[in-house]
């Protein structure tokens, strides 16, 4: 059986190695890189994906903000799933990440059982689903699980990887009011239970790529005190 590929971009020598020690000891292959920049360098070389990123966000050249927007603007990695590692703790630099298309975030310092725990829980949900593909439509809308594609019409909504499961998510339960709690740890993870403001923004996103409005909603209606639900024909 093949072992996973982590990538791993961090500038600290000291704290990639640990990294990587920690991640091989767990089974996976794990490769170091003291920047963003020679991590895509890397991937455009080979012309494969690892099963997983994790990107530092301070470092030079290219940092993992950058790096991390690169990945997903290229259709080669715009899915490889992407840990962040920063030391601040500011919600800010989670907002921005999470938004960019961040799968997970870690502060420093962290413990090996930590990150390893967040690797595997990250590959897991990134993982291909149980059930086989579907498509799913309402009025003009079509989204098909299994070419991970959204057409509006003859259009098709170009969906960040998050916009997409929590899309997915709405129109399987469609006409059920789902709460943000249930969302978020269903789309994002247990780890970002709490945080609203993430959801909420990932759902104006999708509006705008939709041409929905919260007032005068088409697909997805914002129940108050309770969360979202996708408008059943």
């Amino acid at each position: 059986m093949l072992k996973q590929r982590i990538y791993i971009a961090e500038d600290d020598g000291g704290i990639r190695e640990l990294i990587r020690c920690t991640l091989e000891s767990f089974g996976f292959d794990a490769f170091e890189f003291p920047d963003g920049e020679a991590l895509l360098n890397q991937i455009q070389r080979e012309g494969t994906v690892p099963d997983l990123v994790i990107l530092d966000i301070m470092m030079p050249v290219k940092d993992g903000l950058e790096t991390l927007k690169e990945l997903r603007e290229h259709g080669l990695t715009a899915r490889v799933p992407v840990i962040l590692v920063t030391a601040k703790d500011a919600e800010i630099d989670k907002v921005r990440g999470l938004d960019l298309g961040a799968d997970d975030y870690i502060t420093k310092p962290f413990g090996i059982l930590e990150l390893s725990s967040r690797v595997k829980a990250v590959l897991r949900r990134s993982g291909r689903p149980q059930e086989g593909p579907e498509v799913l439509r309402a009025g003009d809308l079509r989204l098909d699980t299994g070419r991970v594609e959204v057409r509006q019409g003859e259009r098709e909504v170009e969906l960040t990887n998050k916009e997409f499961k929590l899309l997915a998510l709405l129109m399987k339960n469609a006409g059920i009011a789902l709460p943000r709690e249930e969302i978020l740890n269903r789309v994002w993870g247990y780890d970002y239970i709490g945080e609203t403001r993430t959801l909420d923004m990932h759902i104006r996103s999708l509006r705008q790529k939709l041409g929905d409005t919260a007032e005068n909603p088409k697909y997805i209606k914002t129940v108050r005190s309770v969360g979202y639900k996708f408008i059943a024909e």
